[in-house]
């Protein structure tokens, strides 16, 4: 009798048992599947705008063409050079960011002392005549197109663009005639740039210029040329390598 009445105690608890064991694994198992957390990656963003400064130098070719009525050497090359110098100046301009490409327009202007001088053939020297050029400043506004990889952006430009520049006519030496001239054109590029703070950004790019041959006239009666007043034609084409820092105003 009294092992009948020790069994239900021992079912009882049995079962109590068994129930512990199912509940564990069941807990080990919602363990096992359960989500882990992970924080979402916050990746920089470009759209903006932005202002900033820049140094470099550049290279200028410079091309000459006679173009003065009636000169029997009329169309042939008064000579072509290269003129270097450095340049500084600032850009402003605004991105927009949607996936991984970035948008943007920019403008910017710097200032230049690149100068040089050519002593052309002897047909065109009878009195030791030398030209020279000086390019004053050079500046443009182009669309920007480009891809970021987080915190580096590496994009092409393209647009429109403006130098001045003046020419001289010298004479054993001396100026004798000058002419200052505006003249537009195009430009194209080539850049990345990095982000090295939210509001801070590091450049460097290549940009080349290209302007179409105008005509300048020149009032030079001391030259010695066909006709005091002689006209050229001067072709410029220019390449400029820019290091450069913007400030940011992200959300602008």
């Amino acid at each position: 009798m009294a092992e009948l009445r020790k069994r239900p105690k021992l079912l009882l608890l049995a079962g109590l048992c068994v129930a512990g064991l199912l509940g564990g694994v069941a807990d080990a198992a919602d363990l096992a599947v359960a989500p882990v957390y992970q924080p979402a990656i916050a990746y920089f963003s470009w759209t903006g705008c932005y202002a900033g400064g820049n140094v470099g130098g550049l290279w200028a070719n410079r091309a000459w063409t006679d173009q003065i009525p009636g000169d029997p050497l009329f169309g042939t090359s008064f000579g072509r050079y290269t003129q270097s110098g450095v340049l500084a100046g600032v850009q402003a301009g605004c991105n927009y960011q949607f996936g991984g490409w970035v948008i943007g327009a920019q403008a910017d202007y710097d200032w230049s002392g690149g100068n040089a001088h050519n002593t052309p053939p002897s047909p065109f020297a009878p009195n030791s005549l030398t030209d020279a050029a000086q390019l004053k400043s050079l500046a443009s506004v182009t669309g920007r197109i480009g891809y970021a990889w987080d915190r580096f952006l590496g994009y092409i430009r393209g647009g429109g663009a403006l130098e001045a520049s003046s020419y001289d006519l010298l004479v054993t030496g001396i100026p004798a005639a000058t002419v200052t001239e505006h003249r537009g054109g195009w430009t194209i590029g080539i850049g990345g740039e990095y982000a090295f703070l939210n509001w801070l950004t590091g450049f460097i790019e290549y940009d080349y210029y290209g302007f179409s041959g105008t005509t300048s006239t020149f009032i030079c009666p001391a030259c010695g040329l066909a006709a005091v007043a002689a006209p050229f034609g001067i072709r410029t084409n220019i390449s400029t390598l820019k290091l450069g820092l913007n400030f940011r105003f992200p959300g602008i």
